[in-house]
């Protein structure tokens, strides 16, 4: 049997590594360092006196290819799989509704941020109060999601779902990121 090489957790200045997709919630661990060091970015932008093309590129690259898929990964599989196999002294329905409502407003917020930070590039002027106001909600609304996800969800996550629910997990990541499914292998006797 062929052995994997684990792949080495990075800093999160910049995209999660597809190689943790094998492993689903590492690849989630991941993903929240990574949005957590985009939150510090948008932060400094909301403060800055002047205009930091790099880091606003960097952000709204960002939420164009990678949040909008990690948010569905949540809300279409992992959610619907913690749903099941929870028990009911987990009463992960009180916490998947917070991350869910969280997960609306940043929803509800991201053309707005896009469109902050489109204008800010384009113009090159520096942000007005409500574009910092903007930026710095939705930074605290994916922080929010962060920590019920991170310290309520992960931990259950790691205790109730099955190798099977990590495959299917694993599989419907990989597709959503146009990627083909693992080649499992089998054991030779």
């Amino acid at each position: 049997m062929k052995q994997s090489v684990p792949a080495r957790r990075r800093s999160g200045d910049g995209p999660t590594s597809q190689s943790l997709l094998a492993n689903p919630l590492d690849f989630i661990s991941e993903d929240h360092l990574r949005e957590r060091q985009i939150c510090a970015v948008i932060d400094g932008l909301a403060m800055a006196t002047t205009l930091d093309r790099q880091a606003a590129l960097t952000v709204l690259r960002f939420l164009n290819e990678e949040l909008n898929v990690y948010l569905r990964d949540e809300a279409e599989d992992l959610f619907p799989l913690l749903a099941r196999r929870c028990t009911e002294e987990d009463s992960i329905e009180n916490t998947i509704s917070r991350i869910r409502a969280d997960q609306d407003e940043v929803t509800r917020l991201l053309p707005l941020v896009r469109v902050t930070l489109a204008e800010y590039l384009d113009t090159g002027a520096d942000l007005t109060a409500e574009g910092r106001t903007t930026l710095t909600e939705f930074a605290g609304r994916v922080r929010s999601h962060l920590v019920a996800a991170h310290a309520i969800l992960r931990p259950i996550a790691r205790a109730r779902l099955t190798q099977a629910d990590l495959r299917l997990l694993s599989e419907h990541m990989r597709s959503r990121r146009g990627l083909p499914p693992i080649q499992e292998t089998t054991n030779a006797e």
